[in-house]
């Protein structure tokens, strides 16, 4: 059974707006592709299993914060791993999420 997400409108960034555009580019999604949704300030992305129509089915693979681009478990009831719907029409381009320093590297000595 899929969880039930009210997708956020993705506006500018949608999928079907942009390719509306470039129509000779579009290739609908299959089996294996990710496609990427806005939920609640994260950019989910969902890693397609099948398709009804203009309906991807899969499981959220990823949830990147919009506002420091750090990967989640969850995010509002949504977590990695939940099958979900996703409607064409709400697909959206990702942002660019900021830069996540990777805290495990060791400063730079300034003497180098």
């Amino acid at each position: 059974m899929h969880k039930h997400v009210e997708w956020d409108d993705p506006g500018e960034r949608g999928v079907l707006r942009y390719y509306a555009n470039h129509p000779d580019d579009y290739r609908p999604p299959q089996r294996g592709s990710i496609l990427s949704a806005s939920y609640r300030g994260f950019t989910v992305r969902v890693k397609v299993a099948a398709r009804v129509e203009s309906t991807s089915i899969g499981e959220v693979v990823a949830l990147i914060a919009d506002d420091n681009g750090r990967r989640q478990q969850a995010a509002g009831d949504l977590t990695l791993g939940d099958t979900v719907r996703l409607p064409d029409a709400f697909r959206a381009l990702e942002p660019r999420h900021p830069e996540e320093s990777d805290e495990s590297e060791e400063p730079e000595d300034p003497q180098d």
